[in-house]
């Protein structure tokens, strides 16, 4: 981890528009599409409509799940501004408060409940394990990330807070895998899971759960040593022609 003090990097002075950026417009729509299909059930307050089955004896986890729903939901929204780069350079004040709502307002309270309703899933102790992790790593990559920020440690936030959108957006893409599983393991049902459908809603649960936050969070690490050696390869050709010109001057 850097713990240089650094400011923003120079803007250039033309940059593609963005529109022209390959990710932004699929990202705003995957959000938008995922929250407009995942949100409404939980706004009714209808138990009955609740995508995740209530664990027996616990009558405070729908209240809980409901809460972590709307929280994540503004933690999704007010993160793709914050990855936005349009947005965060031309309005650096909204992006600053979006960034406090995100925090505040979006990943503490559902990284909190999160904590709760995930140790308590009714798909067992292998979801269970992977609901806490990732909630602690999600409360404590966004609160490193915002430390950096304060400390105008700007190269450092950006990072952490990658890795803390990464997680954020990790819901999309445990749909994503249950849906794969879902398709790919009833074959199994009668050899692998002995003819136990619960035992295979527990695996293509758990499997899910991990794979959705542990591939995503890997491959921004790959992305952000990647950034790191290609900034490092700039850095020593830029000092060695420095050093060759002196040499020939």
């Amino acid at each position: 981890m850097h713990t240089t003090i650094d400011s923003p990097p120079p803007v250039p002075a033309r940059r593609r528009p963005w529109w022209r950026r390959r990710w932004t417009v699929p990202l705003g729509l995957v959000t938008a599409g995922f929250l407009a299909f995942s949100l409404p059930p939980y706004l009714i307050g209808d138990r009955s409509l609740s995508r995740v089955p209530q664990p027996e004896g616990f009558d405070l986890h729908y209240p809980l799940l409901v809460a972590h729903v709307l929280f994540a939901s503004v933690a999704m929204i007010t993160a793709f501004f914050q990855v936005w780069p349009w947005f965060r350079r031309r309005h650096p004040v909204w992006h600053r408060r979006a960034g406090r709502v995100y925090v505040f307002a979006g990943v503490l309270p559902a990284g909190l409940t999160g904590l709760v309703i995930g140790a308590r899933t009714p798909f067992g102790p292998f979801l269970a394990v992977s609901n806490v992790l990732l909630a602690l790593l999600w409360l404590a990559f966004t609160a490193t990330g915002w430390r950096a920020a304060r400390a105008r440690r700007y190269a450092d936030h950006r990072r952490w807070m990658l890795r803390s959108t990464v997680l954020t957006y990790s819901i999309i893409t445990n749909r994503v895998w249950t849906g794969i599983l879902i398709i790919a393991l009833p074959p199994l049902q009668d050899t692998v899971f002995h003819g136990d459908p619960d035992l295979m809603a527990w695996t293509i649960s758990g499997l899910s759960g991990w794979l959705g936050w542990t591939i995503p969070l890997l491959a921004v690490e790959w992305y952000l040593e990647r950034e790191v050696a290609r900034r490092g390869r700039r850095t020593g050709g830029a000092a060695a022609t420095r050093q060759e010109r002196a040499v020939s001057g």
